[in-house]
Parts: C-alpha cells; sequence; structure tokens
C-alpha cells in the first residue's frame, strides 16, 4: 500500500507541474508591477479555503488546491491589466508630447521706415558723415629690422653733436689736451678713518647746478678725469655716444659735448693712466677706440666685427696692453704698440658670457672676470690660444653676477655684484689659493628690464668702501663698508632717479651717478667745487 500511494503522489506532481508549464506558456509577460500585484492578491488569499476557487478549473482537477489558486489569481491580474489599456495611454501620451514641441525661433526682421534699415557705424562702412566715400586707406610701408651698420673703420673725427661755436669747442679741447700729466699714486698714506671718511662724505652736496643732461639715451659707463684742479666727467650711452662734461665751464650748458664714435652701447670708459689726455671707450659694436684731445680724433685700437665687447682693462701701467672681455665668454689680448687694429691673442673660457674685466692693480698678471654665475681668476701669462683655465673660480654665487673688481690700491678685496641682490666681498689677499668669502651684503639689484644694471665699485680712495645704487624711496646712492655696515647714502631734492652707474675721483671727493635717461648727478664736497 505504501508503495502504491507514493507512485500516486509523483505522479499528481509530474502532472501539476505540466499544466503550470502550459499555463505560463498561454499567460502573456507580465511586467514587474504585474507580479508584485500578483504577490500582493496571493498573500492576502492565503486563508481562503478550497471552496472559493472560481468553477470552470475542474479540467485541472488532477492539481493540489494551491496550484489552482495560484492559477486563479493569475488570470485575474490579467484581465485587470487589460482592463486599464496601459498600451494605449502610452500611445497617446507619445503623441501629445511630440505635438508640443516648441516651433523653431525665428529673429525677426528689423522694421524698415520709407527704405532706411537700422543704424550702421558710418566708420565701418567707411563713409564720411557727410555721405561721401571715405579715400582708401592707405598701405603701411613694411617694417624695416632696427639695425646699427658699424661706423667704418680708421680713426674717426671728433665732432661734436651738440655744439656749434668751433672755438669754444677748441678752447675745450686746448684745455683737456694740456691735462696729460698721469696722476700720482700714494699708496703709503693709508686709509682714513671711517670718522674722518664719514665726514668727509656728509660734506658733498648736490645741486640743480650739478645735474647735467648729456647724452639722449640710457648710461651704461662712466669715468672721472683725475684732474686735481678741473672737473670733468666722461660717460657712455646706450646708442653709442660718448658724453664729456666740464662742470669748471659756465654757463653749465655749454660746458656739455656729445660724440658718436660708436654704433651701440659703450659698455666700458677708462683716461688713460699713462696720458689722462686719451679716453678709451669699448663698445657692443666690436670696436675699441681711444679719443685724443690733442689730435682731436678718435683712433681705432681694436677692431672684430664678428664679435661683441663687453669689458676692458689695461694689463701694464703705461697701457700699451689690454685684456678685451667678450660676449660670447671669449677673450682677447690687444697690444697697442702692435699695428693694425687686430688682436695678439684670442683665448676661449669656459663661462658662456663675459660682463666685466677687471685687472688686478699690484699683480697685473692677474685679472678677474664676470659672468653668468661664475667668477673667475685668470693668469694672462697662462692664456692659451685654445681654451684657457681659470687659477680660482667663485663659485658662491646663485645667480648671473654683474661685476667683479679688485679693490684698487692694494687688490686684498674682491667686490661682485648679483642678480640675487646680494653684494659679496671676498679676500684675494692670496690670489695662488681658494678666495673665501667674508662678507655678504643684503642689497636689492633687481632694476628691472629698462634701468642699467647696479656694478658696486670700490671708492679709490678708500679702498675697504664700495659705491652702489639703489632702488630705495627716496632715491639715494649708498656707500658700505667692506664689514657689511651702511657709511653713508647720497640723496636730496636733485636726486630723483636711480644712479644705476657711479664712480668717485681717485683723489677729491666728487661723485658722479648717472641714470636711465641721460643725466648725470654729481655730488662735490665744498672744498673740490
Amino acid at each position: 500500500m505504501k508503495t502504491t500511494s507514493s507512485k500516486s503522489e509523483s505522479t499528481l506532481q509530474n502532472s501539476a507541474s505540466a499544466v503550470h508549464t502550459e499555463s505560463n506558456k498561454l499567460q502573456p509577460k507580465r511586467t514587474a508591477d504585474e507580479m508584485n500585484l500578483s504577490v500582493d492578491v496571493e498573500s492576502s488569499q492565503d486563508g481562503d479555503s478550497d471552496e472559493d476557487i472560481t468553477p470552470g478549473l475542474d479540467d485541472f482537477s488532477g492539481l493540489s488546491p494551491y496550484e489552482r489558486k495560484r492559477l486563479k489569481n493569475i488570470s485575474e491580474n490579467a484581465d485587470f491589466f487589460a482592463s486599464l489599456q496601459l498600451s494605449e495611454s502610452a500611445a497617446r501620451l507619445r503623441e501629445i508630447i511630440e505635438k508640443r514641441q516648441p516651433p523653431k525661433s525665428k529673429r525677426k526682421k528689423p522694421k524698415r521706415e520709407n527704405g532706411v534699415g537700422c543704424r550702421r557705424s558710418m566708420r565701418l562702412l567707411k563713409v564720411d558723415p557727410s555721405g561721401v566715400s571715405l579715400p582708401a586707406t592707405p598701405t603701411p610701408p613694411p617694417l624695416v629690422a632696427d639695425e646699427s651698420p658699424l661706423l667704418p673703420p680708421g680713426p674717426l673725427e671728433m665732432t661734436s653733436e651738440n655744439q656749434e661755436d668751433n672755438e669754444r669747442f677748441k678752447g675745450f679741447l686746448h684745455t683737456w689736451a694740456g691735462m696729460n700729466k698721469p696722476s700720482s699714486k700714494n699708496t703709503e698714506k693709508g686709509l682714513s678713518s671711517i670718522k674722518s671718511y664719514r665726514a668727509n662724505l656728509n660734506g658733498m652736496v648736490i645741486s640743480e647746478d650739478t645735474v647735467y643732461k648729456v647724452t639722449t639715451g640710457p648710461i651704461f659707463s662712466m669715468a672721472l678725469h683725475p684732474s686735481e684742479t678741473r672737473t670733468l666727467v666722461a660717460v657712455g650711452a646706450k646708442f653709442g655716444q660718448v658724453g664729456l662734461c666740464d662742470l669748471t665751464q659756465q654757463p653749465k650748458e655749454d660746458g656739455v659735448y656729445v660724440f658718436h664714435p660708436h654704433s651701440q652701447p659703450v659698455s666700458c670708459l677708462y683716461f688713460s693712466p699713462a696720458n689722462p689726455a686719451h679716453i678709451l671707450s669699448l663698445s657692443y659694436d666690436g670696436t675699441l677706440r681711444c679719443g685724443d684731445f690733442s689730435k682731436a680724433i678718435f683712433e681705432e685700437v681694436y677692431r672684430n666685427e664678428r664679435s661683441s665687447f663687453s669689458s676692458f682693462d689695461f694689463l701694464s701701467e703705461d697701457a700699451s696692453t689690454l685684456i678685451v672681455g667678450h660676449w660670447d665668454g671669449n677673450m682677447s689680448l690687444v697690444d697697442r704698440r702692435t699695428p693694425g687694429t687686430s688682436y695678439e691673442k684670442l683665448t676661449s673660457s669656459s663661462m658662456g658670457k663675459i660682463r666685466t674685466v677687471h685687472v688686478h692693480p699690484v699683480h697685473r698678471q692677474y685679472f678677474i672676470t664676470a659672468g653668468l654665475r661664475d667668477t673667475h681668476i685668470y693668469d694672462a701669462r697662462q692664456l692659451k690660444s685654445r681654451g684657457s683655465q681659470p687659477l680660482i673660480a667663485l663659485t658662491e654665487h646663485t645667480k648671473s653676477i654683474a661685476s667683479a673688481y679688485f679693490s684698487p690700491l692694494t687688490g686684498n678685496r674682491v667686490v661682485t655684484t648679483c642678480a640675487d641682490c646680494n653684494l659679496r666681498i671676498f679676500d684675494s689677499s692670496c690670489v695662488s689659493s681658494k678666495i673665501p668669502l667674508l662678507t655678504t651684503i643684503r642689497h636689492n639689484t633687481f632694476t628691472g628690464r629698462w634701468l642699467t644694471r647696479f656694478q658696486a665699485m670700490w671708492d679709490p680712495k678708500q679702498e675697504d668702501c664700495v659705491i652702489v645704487g639703489s632702488m630705495a624711496h627716496p632715491r639715494r646712492v649708498e656707500i658700505f663698508h667692506e664689514t657689511g655696515k651702511r657709511v653713508h647714502s647720497f640723496g636730496g631734492e636733485c636726486l630723483v632717479s636711480v644712479c644705476s652707474i657711479n664712480a668717485m675721483h681717485p683723489t677729491r671727493y666728487i661723485l658722479a651717478g648717472g641714470n636711465s635717461s641721460g643725466k648725470i648727478h654729481v655730488f662735490m664736497n665744498e672744498k673740490s667745487c
């Protein structure tokens, strides 16, 4: 009996599963909402009895009560959703949405009154306000590169550009041609005390009578004549001009003479130590000339059209041999006693650029160069044609160096001006070994694009003090001791601009500063006036 009952139960289950499969095939696919609703109906009718089953399902009498109840719920749910007509409603909504799309906007055309449209600019229409057509705009001429052609080789006549009185100009040349005695350097006197030195500086004043307009462009270099009786200031300008200013001439406009011996900036000027009636000027245009007051000409000393010069100095006290620095890092050894305008020796250096060259005042075979981030000391006797190695390299700088100079009497100190806003002073008393750094002076050296770069210079009378321009307000020129202490500041109502280039008289208390507008400001001690 047990076996028979188990077989009947399995047969009933198989028939129920078959009926369930057929009902699933006959019913349409239901959505998620239909499934959820059927579940709710099933859950609500779980307590109903088998007697509530709708007649018409007798064909599935072989199913269990649960299966028949489930099929009933499915049938009712399908009829309910069919009565809602969801597909028809969705189609109607789709048609409504398509009909309600906004039409494409069309710009309204401006109304015309009497055939006249909107107002328009007559300038854009190229019509004169009176209604007459304007002439065609002329074609601008093609831009020509601003080139400064080299002046012809050979000597140039010393002709003033701003003075027309030839008699007065001849008198000027005659006066300064007689100032040909070299100044005597008294190195045995020693340095003055800072107290007396500061007292002399306090006596130096500036006035409107000592402010001169000399050149038309920024001043790049400056030198003071070593005369003890008269005051002559020489400046080199951006456009190749060399200006001479005689402060003893009255009225002061008659004491300014401007010459044009170069075609590009004059970056270095010196009065000859052997004959102060000669002034040597070096320019970016690759020429080095000597202005001779007695002959009234600018003689050509050295010429190199393939290179640009930056600085020079005298290797010998008689000014017969020179060392010339090039912007491309080369160096030239020039002997003025050799006929012609070429060099004796041309050597390259490891520096990418040379800004200044300065010779040791005692051991004149040594000279120092300032470049991008390097300061080197060389021995002129060891210069080679292909590359020269420096004796010493000063590597304490972090940015480009504007200048480097030995102290004027003993050469025991070196001052450098760096773009990292620092002045550095080194101990160069022993050139054959490493040069130690003594002092770092914080000073704003950021002059920008339009001002000439600062160059700290030693006072030739007081070689432990340096002179440098300042960006501070009110405008001033400052003097620092080698220990870093500020000794003095020159200023006044007449000093209204930055003096980037400064020079001090070798024996008298006279300071001249040049600015970017071609003016010089002169501070003088009352005893020197």
